[in-house]
C-alpha cells in the first residue's frame, strides 16, 4: 500500500479497507470529520491489484467539495489537478491522459453511467459524504449496483460518510462489511445560546459573531439557511464591525469559483476570518484557522408538491447528523467551540438524519433517466428509500404530457431528445421548443440562469436577469454561456424535423411558458401583486416590483408555504402569446369558452358571463342573460344559501310547517324527517331549492309559491299525513276553539288559552303520537298569564286551588269550579242556564 508523509487518522483502517475490497466488491466506510477519508482513501486504493489500469471515480455532493478534494489529493502527490487526479464538474473539467482518479459531482456521475452503463475502464466508484442523501447520489448508487449485478461483477462500490446509518447501507450493498474509523477530533466545547423568537435570525447571528470575536481567538464558520440571510448578516456586520483584521467572507453555491476559493483560504497571518456559509460548508471542506462554529440550526431545502408540480424552497431545522457535522468543523485543526442558536433540550427533537431528497423531490428527471436505463418502474432498482408513489405518478403524468414517455412507460424519441440535454425535463423541453422558433440560444441561456443560481443577479424578472447575464464577464458566466451554447446546438439538431414552427420572436415569458405552461398566471387585481396560476394555486409578488404591474406572468420559482407562496423568478407574457403556446401544442390546457354563473352578494343576484379560460385563468369575459339552466339555478341557490336561508320570502304558514317538521325530527330522530332548519337547508340548496327556481335571476325573483313546491318535494305524502296527525297546526279546545300551536316557542310547542276553555279536560293534550306534552300557557279571562304547565291534571289537583282563589277576587262574574276537570268548558263569563 502507498505510504504518505503526513499521517491522518484514517490511516489506521486503510489496510482493513483494502483487504475488504480485495475480498468483496462492496464496502461501507464510516469516519468522522477530519479523519481524511475523502483525500486519503482514493490514493491508498490506487495501487490495489484489482484497480490495475482502471480509474477510481470519487463522487462529491458539490462542486466546491469536488474542487477541494481534487486539489488536496493532487497536492499530496506533488502534482496539479488534471494529472493523476482529475476533476469533472459542470462548469469545467481537468482530465488528462494520465488521470486515474476522477473527482466528479454526483449529477455528473449520473450522466456518465447513463452514457456508459458498463463504466468501461472504471475499477471503483466511491460515494463520499453519502449521508447527505441527494437524489443524484441515491440514483447513482442504484445504477452502479444495477450495472454491477448485470454488466460489471468486478466493479467495486465504496460508500463513505461521517454520519451514516451504516447498517442500512451495508444491507443495500449485499451485507457489505462496515469499516469504522475513530478519527481525530480535537476537543469542542458546545454552548447553547437559545433562540429568541422576537428577533430575526440574522440579528441573533450577528450578536453571536460579535460576542465570539470578543471571547475567542481564531476564525469563525457561521452556518445560515441561505444566500439571503448570508447577505443580510454580511451587511449588518460591515456596519457594526470596524476591525480591519477581521475579513468577512460569504460562501454559497451561487458565488463565482474565485469568491468561493477566497472564502476557504486560510486568513493571512495576524488576521481572522468570518465565513458566512450555507450548508455548502458542512462536508468535505476544511477551512484552516477555523476554531469557532456558529450554527443557526437552519437549512433551506427544496420541497416538491406533486399535486401542483411545484418545488418550493423551505427553511427547516437541520438534522442531528448535520448539526454534528457543523459542530465538527470547529475541531478539524485545533480545539474549538461551537455556539448553537437553540436550547440544548431541543437537540433531542431534531431528526436523526437529513430527510433523503428522493422523498421530497420532483421525480420527473429520475423517471426519464430510468426510462433511458431501460427501467419503467424505478422501484425495481435498489434504492435505500423507494421513490414515493404520488411524486412518481405526477412525474409520469408530466412526462406523458410532454411526449417523453409512451403509454407503456417506455421512452419515446421526444423523450430521448429531452434526455440528450443535461437539464431537467421541463427546461430541456423549453430549449427544444425554442429551437422551433429559431431561439434555442436564448432559451438555453434562460435555462442556464435557472440551473446555475446567481448568474444575472437576483432580480425576480428573468428578462432583466437574462439581459444582465449577457453582459457579465466573469469566469462562471463565460463557462455557463459556453455550456448553454452546447445545449442550443444539440437542441437545434434534434428539433430540425419538428413541424409547426411558430412565427415571430418569442418573449422570455413565452419561452418560459414552454417549460412551465401550468404556471402561467394572471393578476387577481391589476397592480396588486396577487396572482392566480393556471393550475389553480395562488402566489404573490411584492407590489413594488415592476413585474407586479404585468397582467400576465409565467412563474418559474416560488418559496414559502403553499398558502403563502412568494414568487422569486418569473417573466411577463402577453395574452396573445398564451394563445400561441396553445396553438403550438405546448400547453396542458386548451383555451375554451363556456358560460359561467356567479352570485353577486351585494346585488343578491346571479351574473352570467361567457368566459374564455386557460386552465384556472379567465382570459376574457362578456355578460350574458340568465338562461333557465340547472347550472344557473344551482349557482343562485348556493349564493342565496351563503347569504342566509332566512332571507327567502317565507310565509307564516311555511315557517310553521318548517317548525313542525323540526319538532318531529327532534322528537323522532329515527323516523327520517328532513332537516328544515336554516343550517340544514343551507347545506344542500342544489337538491331542494334549485329544481324549483329555473329561470330566476335573483333573490327578489323567488316567490312563496316556489318555496311551496320546494317544501312539498321534501315531504312525501306519507310524511305529510303523519305531520298533520302528530304535529297539527292547531289545537282544538273543549269549547271548539281552534288555537295555533307555536312550534318555535323556547319551551316547546305551545298554545296560549284561557283556563275556562279547558274545563272538563282530565288528560293533558300531547303531540308526536302522545310522546311530547303540549305546553299550555293558561290565561285569565283578561288574557293575562296565570300558569304554564305540561301536566294539566296535576295542575287541577294542585295549584288550581290557589289560582281559583285569586281569580275569584279579580273576576267574580266568571265560574271558578272546585273540580274543573268535571266542569263544563266555556268562553263566556257564566255558562248558559246557570
Amino acid at each position: 500500500m502507498r505510504a504518505f508523509d503526513t499521517p491522518l487518522p484514517i490511516d489506521a483502517v486503510l489496510g482493513e479497507l483494502a483487504a475488504s475490497l480485495r475480498a468483496r466488491p462492496n464496502a461501507v466506510l464510516v469516519a468522522p470529520p477530519g479523519a481524511g477519508k475523502t483525500t486519503r482513501v482514493p490514493l491508498a486504493l490506487l495501487d490495489e491489484p484489482w484497480v490495475q489500469a482502471g480509474k477510481l471515480i470519487v463522487l462529491e455532493p458539490r462542486r466546491l467539495a469536488a474542487r477541494g478534494a481534487a486539489a488536496r489529493m493532487a497536492q499530496t502527490l506533488g502534482e496539479r489537478v488534471g494529472e493523476t487526479v482529475g476533476l469533472r464538474v459542470r462548469l469545467g473539467s481537468k482530465i488528462g491522459p494520465r488521470t486515474r482518479i476522477e473527482v466528479v459531482t454526483e449529477g455528473v456521475f449520473a450522466r456518465m453511467i447513463l452514457d456508459d452503463p458498463s463504466l468501461e475502464g472504471v475499477a471503483a466508484v466511491l460515494f463520499d459524504e453519502f449521508h447527505e442523501r441527494s437524489l443524484d447520489a441515491d440514483f447513482g448508487l442504484a445504477l452502479a449496483l444495477d450495472a454491477q449485478g448485470g454488466l460489471r461483477e468486478d466493479l467495486r462500490i465504496l460508500v463513505m460518510s461521517a454520519t451514516l446509518d451504516g447498517a442500512r447501507i451495508a444491507t443495500l450493498l449485499g451485507e457489505a462489511p462496515v469499516i469504522q474509523s475513530e478519527g481525530r477530533a480535537f476537543p469542542i466545547e458546545t454552548r447553547h445560546r437559545g433562540r429568541d423568537p422576537l428577533k430575526r435570525i440574522e440579528d441573533q447571528v450577528v450578536e453571536t459573531i460579535l460576542l465570539a470575536l470578543n471571547e475567542q481567538p481564531g476564525s469563525q464558520l457561521v452556518f445560515l439557511p441561505g444566500q439571503g440571510e448570508i447577505r443580510r448578516v454580511e451587511e449588518r456586520l460591515r456596519e457594526k464591525l470596524r476591525d480591519p483584521s477581521v475579513e468577512i467572507a460569504p460562501l454559497y453555491g451561487a458565488l463565482d469559483q474565485r469568491d468561493q476559493d477566497r472564502a476557504v483560504l486560510p486568513a493571512p497571518a495576524g488576521q481572522r476570518k468570518v465565513v458566512l456559509a450555507s450548508a455548502i460548508a458542512e462536508t468535505s471542506l476544511t477551512i484552516e484557522g477555523v476554531r469557532v462554529v456558529i450554527d443557526s440550526g437552519l437549512a433551506r431545502v427544496p420541497v416538491y408538491e406533486p399535486d401542483i408540480g411545484i418545488t418550493r424552497l423551505e427553511t427547516r431545522r437541520v438534522s442531528r447528523a448535520a448539526a454534528d457535522q457543523r459542530r465538527g468543523r470547529a475541531g478539524r485543526t485545533e480545539p474549538g467551540i461551537c455556539y448553537r442558536l437553540w436550547e440544548e433540550a431541543a437537540t433531542g427533537a431534531l431528526e436523526a438524519f437529513a430527510r433523503p431528497e428522493i422523498l421530497s423531490a420532483d421525480l420527473a428527471p429520475l423517471l426519464l433517466d430510468c426510462a433511458v436505463w431501460g427501467v419503467a418502474d424505478p422501484a425495481s432498482l435498489a434504492f435505500l428509500d423507494p421513490p414515493p408513489a404520488p411524486a412518481l405518478k405526477e412525474a409520469r403524468s408530466l412526462l406523458a404530457a410532454i411526449g417523453a414517455l409512451g403509454e407503456d412507460g417506455r421512452i419515446t424519441p421526444q423523450g430521448r431528445a429531452l434526455q440528450a440535454l443535461p437539464l431537467p425535463p421541463r427546461l430541456a423541453r423549453m430549449v427544444l421548443a425554442a429551437a422551433r422558433f429559431g431561439q434555442a440560444g436564448v432559451a438555453a441561456d434562460l435555462a442556464a440562469l435557472l440551473v446555475e443560481r446567481g448568474l444575472g443577479g437576483d432580480a425576480i424578472d428573468l428578462a432583466e436577469r437574462l439581459d444582465r447575464f449577457g453582459r457579465e464577464r466573469g469566469g462562471r458566466a463565460g463557462d455557463m454561456r459556453r455550456l448553454a451554447e452546447g445545449w442550443a446546438s444539440t437542441a437545434g439538431r434534434r428539433a430540425k424535423a419538428e413541424p409547426g414552427a411558430a412565427a415571430g420572436v418569442p418573449s422570455v415569458g413565452l419561452l418560459l411558458a414552454c417549460a412551465y405552461p401550468d404556471r402561467v398566471a394572471k393578476a387577481r387585481t391589476p397592480g396588486s401583486g396577487q396572482y392566480l396560476l393556471a393550475n389553480g394555486r395562488g402566489a404573490v409578488l411584492e407590489a413594488a416590483e415592476r413585474l407586479a404591474r404585468e397582467p400576465y406572468i409565467v412563474v418559474a420559482e416560488m418559496t414559502g408555504s403553499a398558502q403563502q407562496a412568494r414568487i422569486v423568478a418569473a417573466a411577463a407574457i402577453a395574452e396573445s402569446e398564451i394563445a400561441a403556446l396553445v396553438a403550438a401544442g405546448l400547453a396542458p390546457f386548451a383555451i375554451s369558452e363556456r358560460e359561467e354563473a356567479s352570485f353577486d352578494r351585494q346585488a343578491r343576484a346571479l351574473r352570467v358571463r361567457a368566459v374564455r379560460r386557460y386552465g384556472a385563468l379567465s382570459l376574457a369575459e362578456r355578460p350574458l342573460p340568465v338562461s333557465a339552466t340547472q347550472e344557473n339555478a344551482d349557482a343562485l341557490a348556493r349564493g342565496i344559501a351563503a347569504l342566509g336561508i332566512g332571507l327567502l320570502p317565507w310565509t307564516k304558514g311555511q315557517d310553521q310547517l318548517r317548525e313542525r317538521v323540526v319538532f318531529l325530527r327532534r322528537a323522532e330522530p329515527e323516523a327520517g324527517w328532513p332537516d328544515l332548519t336554516d343550517e340544514g337547508l343551507a347545506a344542500e340548496p342544489e337538491l331542494w331549492l334549485a329544481p324549483h327556481i329555473p329561470g330566476r335571476a335573483s333573490l327578489a325573483a323567488i316567490q312563496p309559491g316556489d318555496l311551496d313546491s320546494a317544501l312539498a318535494a321534501l315531504l312525501p305524502w306519507d310524511m305529510k299525513r303523519r305531520l298533520d296527525a302528530e304535529a297539527p297546526t292547531h289545537f282544538t279546545a273543549p269549547t271548539g276553539s281552534s288555537l295555533a300551536v307555536d312550534y318555535a316557542a323556547e319551551a316547546g310547542p305551545t298554545i296560549s288559552i284561557r283556563v275556562q276553555e279547558l274545563y272538563g279536560l282530565a288528560t293533558h293534550p300531547a303531540l308526536a303520537g302522545g310522546r311530547v306534552p303540549l305546553v299550555l300557557e293558561l290565561l285569565s279571562p283578561g288574557h293575562k298569564p296565570v300558569q304554564i304547565t305540561r301536566d294539566l291534571p296535576g295542575f287541577w289537583r294542585g295549584s288550581w286551588a290557589a289560582v281559583k282563589s285569586e281569580m275569584k277576587g279579580r273576576y267574580p262574574r266568571h265560574l271558578w269550579p272546585d273540580d274543573p276537570a268535571a266542569a263544563v268548558p266555556t268562553t263566556r263569563a257564566k255558562p248558559r242556564g246557570t
